[in-house]
């Protein structure tokens, strides 16, 4: 029996409407909630809630809003199993997958309380008598459009940071997840005790994405936008904020490589690899999309990391909790991931483990002898599927980590500490982990370079793009 949501979160106030829409469950396309479809009319009575409620928010003391942070992310722990059964169920995720997502949401909360404690100006070099500081201030009206991949992490570290430091945000998650995206965090705040219009969700269907996106960005009270998702929509996002002169935080894909040398301890290397390549079924903007492997020891390498691939069942993570690669989002992203393995295929690509698709579940897929005019060399696949790529010394494993349009995340294994900073200065990538597999950190800048975004999400850096500077001139003191 599908689950029916409370309505919309507005001003504090759960609202209904007059159309739901069906969220279903990846794995078998079954109805899993029925969910208010907002109108215009909603989304704007959002916008002018969180309007009417940003000046008293802001006003409070660093300290209370920190606090409440704090209340924000107890709750979420308390309610940790139940976030858990929705990301399997609406997000079709692995349960390991959903205990990491629900573990490091509190985590982003506690960052977000503990960057209120940090300075937030500097004094200038002054002349003729005069004091000069700098400061920095919320800036009022954020809009919040986060994704589907990684719903509740992705939704928490694009509105912890900017809640905190003072700004009202109206959240508007995936169509796809919206619950887990959406509705939960508004749950959250409701029992947390947040006050009225501070947070503001609205959730809406496919046919109705772009006119209340466009009035997300458009409306006078919006004052600045985060988004996570792909490039192809990050970039009309970022534009039309531009064009309003308006600040976009836009966290977008990636086709990141991980470079195995041949000092490297192989058998750490080999489950990043594995991690990396596979977890979520690959749908992370930081899953590795290349395995860059040193030639010397390519024939250790890849039987071990064939043999790990091999034991990641496929099925149903909502049915079978021993299933670890679940199907991909919708029918469309399978079709894509199918497309990249036939294109590679019919070009030369040898496939040693995996190739097979049934329906939106996709084979663990290991591919050999990759060239660059395939689609799986070139564009992101968001799928279980990894080229791995011989090399024979670190400039050329660089050129191929970086003969990309994207710059996200890159990952380097070696012993050699000089070899280490030599090749992490010379990706050209926002974010680089050394002998470690897929980075997160809630107290660290997440965002790439190129292709892959603007602005960075937690951390002080992160924080910038959610606050103006206003420059302070006292003068008369020499009287």
């Amino acid at each position: 029996m599908a689950i029916n949501f409370k309505g919309l979160y507005i001003g504090g106030q759960w609202v209904n409407t007059a159309s739901h829409f069906d969220d279903l469950n990846p794995a078998d396309g079954a109805v899993w909630a029925t969910v208010p479809d907002a109108t215009m009319t909603e989304t704007v009575m959002a916008i002018r809630a969180a309007h009417d409620g940003f000046k008293a928010w802001a006003a409070l003391p660093f300290q209370e809003r920190s606090n409440y942070m704090l209340k924000v992310a107890s709750v979420i722990e308390r309610r940790k199993n139940d976030l858990v059964e929705a990301l399997r169920h609406e997000g079709g995720g692995w349960i390991g997958k959903g205990m990491f997502e629900a573990g490091y949401v509190p985590e982003v909360f506690h960052a977000a309380a503990a960057s209120n404690y940090a300075a937030i100006g500097e004094i200038l070099p002054s002349e003729n008598n005069k004091f000069s500081l700098a400061v920095r201030r919320p800036m009022g009206v954020i809009t919040c459009i986060s994704p589907w991949n990684f719903p509740a992490l992705l939704t928490a570290r694009g509105i912890a940071f900017a809640l905190a430091a003072g700004n009202a945000v109206v959240l508007k998650p995936s169509e796809e997840t919206p619950y887990t995206g959406g509705l939960f965090f508004a749950e959250v705040f409701e029992e947390a005790g947040v006050p009225a219009g501070v947070l503001n969700v609205i959730t809406c269907s496919r046919s109705r994405v772009q006119a209340i996106g466009d009035e997300l960005i458009d409306h006078p009270a919006i004052k600045g936008i985060t988004f996570t998702g792909s490039t192809a929509v990050g970039r009309v996002i970022a534009a039309r904020a531009g064009a309003h002169l308006k600040k976009a935080c836009v966290e977008l894909g990636g086709k990141d490589a991980l470079i195995i040398c041949e000092d490297a301890d192989l058998d750490r290397a080999v489950k990043a690899a594995n991690f990396g390549s596979f977890m979520h079924q690959g749908q992370i903007c930081m899953s590795v999309e290349k395995v860059l492997v040193h030639e010397k020891i390519l024939d250790r390498f890849l039987p071990a990391f064939i043999e790990r691939a091999k034991a990641l069942k496929v099925g149903d993570p909502s049915r079978d909790p021993a299933s670890i690669i679940g199907p991909l989002i919708n029918d469309k992203q399978a079709a894509r991931v199918k497309e990249q393995i036939e294109d590679a295929v019919a070009k030369g690509a040898k496939i040693a483990l995996g190739g097979g698709v049934n329906g939106r579940f996709v084979e663990p897929t290991i591919l050999l002898n990759v060239t660059r005019d395939m689609l799986v060399y070139r564009d992101e696949t968001f799928g279980p599927v990894v080229p791995v790529i011989p090399f024979s010394t670190d400039e050329q494993a660089i050129a191929i980590a970086n003969d990309t349009e994207y710059g996200l995340a890159a990952y380097f294994y070696s012993r050699d500490i000089g070899r280490i900073w030599r090749v992490a200065e010379g990706l050209e990538y926002g974010m680089v982990g050394i002998n470690e597999g897929i980075i997160s950190n809630a107290a660290a800048p997440f965002g790439g370079v190129k292709s892959s975004g603007l602005g960075r999400e937690g951390s002080k850096y992160g924080i910038e793009d959610f606050l103006e500077i206003k420059y302070l001139c006292l003068g008369g003191l020499n009287k």
